[in-house]
Order: C-alpha cells, then structure tokens, then sequence
C-alpha cells in the first residue's frame, strides 16, 4: 500500500495490515483529512487532533470491534469514526440526516456506546467487562478512554472505586491535556499536573491506591511508544490504567495556542487556521451574553451575588463575573451534581446564588435539584441555559425536557423569557429577593433585538401577557418560541382571529389569564420549544380538565421522540413550530 494510506482503509482491518513504520504518514493524513472537512462543516476540532495517534495505536494494537473500544464524551472520536468505516460520508457530521457528531450504537458496530455527556465510559466498560467475564469471554478487552477533565467528575469516581475491587479485564486511558472545553479545574487537576512533572512521590499514586495496575504518564503522540505499551497491557489481566500526556489541537498550530476557541471553531483556513470572521456588528446579543453581562451588573450593586457553573465559562458566559469578581464565580467542574447542592450550601447562609448549567446537564442533578434545593425550600437561581433545540450537537444536547421534569417539583417557579430583555429584567427581579427556587430557561443563539440593556424592570411574580389581540383562537406560548408565533401572526392574512398570551412562568401558571382565556375562546393553540408530553401544553391541558372546560385544546411543541441533529431552522420544522409550519397550520382557521 503505496501513496495515500488514508484512502485504503475502511475498517480497522485495513490498519493492521500497515507496517509500522507507515503509521505516521497515516497519522498526518488523518489530522488532515479531519481539518479539511471541519474547516468547511464545522465541529469538534482539537479534541480530536489531540487523540490521532491514540486512535491509530488503539485500532492497530486492539482487536475491534470484537475488543470494545468507549470513548467519553465523543468530541474526539472523529478520527475513529474515519477508520471505521465512515470516511466518505464524514462530511454529513452533525448535519441533518448524516452521521452524529458523537459515537452512536445504531450508527457502527464500533460504537460500543452512545455518549455525549462526560464521564459514562468507564462505568459503561465495566459493565462490558463483567458481563464478558460472566459469558466466559476471559480474552476480550475493555477499553475506556476519558480525559483529565471528565475524571474529575463523581460518576467517573464511582466507576474506578467498582473497578479496582473487580478482576475485570478494563484498560481505562486517562487522555491528560489539561483541558475540557475551558482549562481543567480542581485538585485532581493539580495532582495530575505534579505526576506529569515529576513531582509527585511514586509511592503517592492515588490510581494505584484504588488497585490499578498503573503506568505512565506516556507521550500520546509518539505511536511507537504508545504501541509498545498498549501491546504490553493487552496481555495483563485486571483493571489497568495508562496515563498519556496529550496537546488538544495538535497538528494545527492555532488550534494548540488557544485550545479554548478551537474546541469547536466554526469555519476556518485549513491552511493558515485562521478563523473566519462572522459579521455580528449590530446583532442582537446572545442569550449566554445577556446572561453573563448583566450578572456582573447586578453583582456590582448586590455583593450577596455568587454565580456556580459546572465546566462551563465560556459556553454560559460566566466567564464575564469570573474576570470581574473572581471570588464570587466558581468553576466546579465536570460537576453538576456538586454545582446544586453548593448552591444549597451557599442559599442557607444567605447567598443569591445564580447556578448557571446547561439543561441537558442538568438532568444529571435532578435529585440535588430536589432533595437539596425544592424539598428545603432554598432559593437557588438555576439558569437553564441551551434550552430548547441546540441544532448540531442533536439527541444528547437538545434541552427539551426541562419544563416536563422541573415542573413536578414543590416549591420550584419556571419562568421562560420571551427576549433577551425578559431575561435581563427576570434576573433583575430575582435577586431582589426570593422565597422558593426558580429556574430560568432561554435557549442557545441571539435574541429579537440590539436594545436591551434599558434600565431595569421588575417583573410581576406568576402573570402572563396579552401581545395581540384576537376574536377566534387563542395561542399560549412560553418562551422565546412566542417569537415565530408573533413573526408568523406578522405574515398571516387572517391575524385578527388569532389572540396571542405569554406566559413567562410556566409555574406557577396565571391561572387568573388561563379563566379568562378558556371562558372567551372556543380553541386554543400551546406551542413550546419543549417536550409535548407533560410540558407547557400538558399544563394548559390539564388545567382546563380539571376546571371542565370544554375547550378544543392543539398542543404543538417536540414530539415524544429523541430528535436527531440539524440545524435550528430544519429542526423547528420537522417538529412543526418554525414560521412557516406554523403558518400553515394557522391558514386552516
């Protein structure tokens, strides 16, 4: 095999039958070929230039798929995807109706398990290898790679503590860059920084006190050591634990400078890195910016202010109170669980604690949510950001259960602003003083408008607001979704049937407006940008049984099915709530 390796192989099959010494080559042409497409496609870029000879050295030492290979989290996964099988269709990734941007198990027989959230891989390759233990498959591998990032999370604790009392046949490989999406944070942080100086006294490996079999740290991009070594731990039985030093954005010298912005870049030169510039002058802000701007307003007046965030700075834009009162921001890492119950912590001593954490994420704390936060009635300030459909990053990342699973909680308000000055006055209007938790939703993307930062509006506890006035059909909205109804109300020839109410709280719900609305209007139309069973609509629903109205109830929101990924725009339309669905389905009245 001459020339191009690259475009020789198909499976893993392929790889093996390369010498050696080809690898290299090959790893150049996969760093490559992974730029090309994501400078043009956009993705997850320096997770996965980190880990090129890793997922070479893996492939070519491993016998996969029969050996089970896991990766956390996924955002490095894309050279595997190429070597198994997926080359010529990797330039769908994360678009609408193409391959997903994480490993998935309907997708490949080598995507052992779907991720997308952190710290799964090693609880999951356990559970693989006690099971092959058990069906006397004594020979297969197990092998979880995770980073230094999404070790420091509880779950994957809980994972190691299992393994190191088993005789499971588990490698887990410990990808060490000393960064997630921002910079690590923590102790084990420090820890793991002092073992790759040498600092740290052999005898005081904590890895080692948990019964691994222990070895590195390792450079992750010399394939001929990473080979021997693999080829070495293949052989041992029991849980292992390689320990490999990487550089996020390797091969890409932008990329390996600001590990941060290359995460995930956007459209770039291939060639020189530079990112292309979008022009966002006169723009409406994004809601993560309106968030993080106006907490250090508000923070500059209230001292009582604190704002927790699980790994996320950037995304949420706490970042900006971090700069500004360094004190009184906190990154806790890859700790969701951990970010709400300090948060409680920190509410029963008197703090206005504003926990920022992406909705899906916070599905990985909702028992801290309520037995730490809504069973003590403390009022926690959880900012529900990426509500909603997020577009690209599809099923694992869509915040569209939120208001389905928030609002059986006692005690716990939801409110959903329907701009960015709606949030800008919500978090106004909280921290003047609180009796129960709330939790505010807004969704990834820009707002309606470039003026928003007018001077400071209370909003009124538990009330709705009439927008339009209409003779025929009454439509309830909650959120930013009010937006396409109003753009689509805009656009409609028969706009005086339509009356149009906002309602902010989701709970408690303006039962007063809801009596109104349900004694004047024959039909009424819900739309939500969440889960159709249980969320917004369920709730109108539900009301006007209970209260026996007779109503002719549509509820229109994301249907109960795990939406894949796309683009917000398609995504709205396959579930029927952009403009134009709308549009037609208002036409029929």
């Amino acid at each position: 095999m001459s020339g191009n390796l690259l475009s020789h192989i198909q499976t893993p099959g392929d790889l093996r039958k390369l010498e050696p010494k080809q690898l290299p080559q090959l790893a150049k042409e996969l760093r490559d070929f992974i730029i090309d497409i994501v400078s043009v496609k956009e993705g997850h870029l320096g997770a996965s230039l980190g880990v090129v000879e890793l997922t070479i050295a893996l492939h070519y030492v491993f016998n996969t798929p029969d050996d089970l290979l896991v990766w956390d989290v996924g955002h490095q996964a894309y050279g595997h995807k190429i070597l198994t099988g997926r080359r010529d269709n990797f330039d769908t990734n994360r678009q609408l109706g193409g391959i997903s941007g994480f490993p998935k198990r309907s997708e490949s027989i080598y995507d052992t398990f779907g991720v997308g959230h952190s710290s799964t891989s090693i609880s999951a390759a356990l559970g693989m290898a006690i099971a092959s233990r058990l069906k006397g498959e004594d020979d297969k591998n197990h092998i979880a790679v995770i980073g230094d990032a999404s070790i420091a999370s509880g779950m994957a604790f809980e994972g190691l503590n299992h393994a190191g009392v088993t005789d499971a046949n588990l490698l887990v490989i410990l990808n060490d860059n000393a960064i997630g999406i921002d910079p690590s944070v923590g102790a084990l942080k420090d820890y793991l920084t002092q073992v790759k100086d040498g600092k740290n006294p052999r005898e005081n490996n904590m890895i080692k006190s948990l019964n691994f079999d222990y070895s590195g740290p390792v450079d992750g991009h010399d394939l001929n050591g990473l080979i021997k070594e693999l080829e070495r731990l293949k052989n041992i039985k029991g849980p292992k634990f390689l320990h490999i030093i990487t550089t996020k954005g390797k091969g890409l010298k932008q990329a390996e400078e600001d590990q941060v912005k290359y995460h995930a870049p956007g459209k770039f030169d291939k060639l020189t890195g530079e990112i292309h510039k979008i022009a966002d002058e006169n723009l409406p802000p994004k809601y993560q910016d309106v968030f993080g701007l106006t907490l250090v307003e508000l923070a500059e007046k209230n001292d009582k202010i604190i704002g927790i965030t699980p790994a996320m700075p950037s995304g949420s834009s706490m970042k900006f109170m971090m700069e500004a009162f360094p004190e009184r921001a906190i990154d806790v890492g890859i700790a969701e669980q951990h970010a709400v119950t300090l948060s409680a912590g920190m509410a029963t001593q008197g703090m206005i604690v504003y926990c920022n954490i992406y909705s899906t994420f916070l599905q990985r704390a909702y028992d801290q949510v309520i037995h730490d936060v809504a069973l003590q009635n403390l009022p926690v300030i959880f900012c529900l950001d990426r509500s909603g459909l997020v577009g690209e990053d599809g099923a694992t990342h869509h915040g569209v259960f939120d208001l389905a699973y928030l609002n059986c909680i006692p005690n716990l308000s939801i409110f959903a602003p329907l701009n960015e000055r709606e949030l800008r006055n919500i978090l106004y209007t909280v921290q003047l003083g609180l009796d129960h938790p709330i939790a505010i939703r807004y969704p990834r993307g820009r707002g309606e408008s470039t003026e928003w930062q007018l001077p400071f509006e209370k909003i009124p506890f538990g009330k709705a607001k009439h927008l339009k006035a209409g003779s025929e059909v009454a439509i309830l909205t909650t959120g930013t979704i009010g937006n396409n109804v109003t753009k689509t109300l805009a656009e409609t020839e028969k706009a005086n049937l339509f009356s149009h109410y906002h309602f902010g709280f989701v709970k408690p719900v303006d039962e007063e407006a809801l009596h109104t609305i349900l004694n004047k209007y024959k039909t009424v139309i819900t739309v939500e940008d969440g889960t159709v069973k249980g969320g917004f609509g369920s709730i109108i629903a539900s009301f006007a049984t209970t209260h026996n109205y007779t109503t002719n109830i549509t509820i229109l929101g994301i249907p109960d099915e795990f939406i894949e990924h796309g683009s917000i725009a398609q995504l709205q339309h396959y579930c029927g709530i952009d403009v134009k669905s709308l549009k037609d389905i208002f036409s029929t009245y």
